[in-house]
């Protein structure tokens, strides 16, 4: 058993479970009380911060183990839930690329998050040029259509 706690907790204007449209989402990231203000320190130093979080409000009951059509699209191929993105996932976890706005006190605020209001943060990292692939990402083709209307 691993036992984590939320070091915060996200605060949006997003209250439903949705898959698109996460664009233009302001979250503000409000630190825990057990958790040090300096902890952010030079925060502002990076672009972007890698947000993991819990999908709390996922229903349990829809947890999938296996394979699954890719947002339950019959027409996509049935794809294992780690070759996926979906919150319906063991774990619960979700991770996203996020663009740091600014940090004040013991709060961050960033664009682009997909978790909803409420959402338990577990960790926040910075976004460093040498994490990140250096050759070319490769995917299917399916990943453009769910995904077209993400960002927007």
């Amino acid at each position: 058993m691993i036992n984590l706690f939320p070091i915060g907790k996200v605060v949006n204007s997003r209250e439903e479970i949705e898959d698109d449209y996460w664009g233009n989402t302001l979250s503000a990231i409000i630190l825990d009380d057990s958790i040090d203000s300096s902890s952010l320190k030079g925060i502002e130093e990076f672009s972007h911060l890698e947000i993991i979080f819990h999908f709390d409000k996922a229903d349990d009951n829809k947890i999938v183990t296996g394979a699954r059509h890719p947002r339950n699209l019959e027409h996509l191929p049935e794809t294992g839930i780690f070759a996926q993105r979906g919150k319906n996932r063991p774990n619960k976890l979700g991770l996203t690329i996020v663009k740091l706005i600014k940090a004040e006190g013991k709060t961050l605020i960033v664009e682009g998050l997909d978790a909803i209001n409420g959402s338990p943060v577990l960790d926040i990292k910075p976004v460093y040029k040498e994490f990140l692939p250096s050759e070319e990402i490769r995917q299917p083709e399916w990943i453009k259509e769910i995904m077209k209307d993400y960002w927007k």
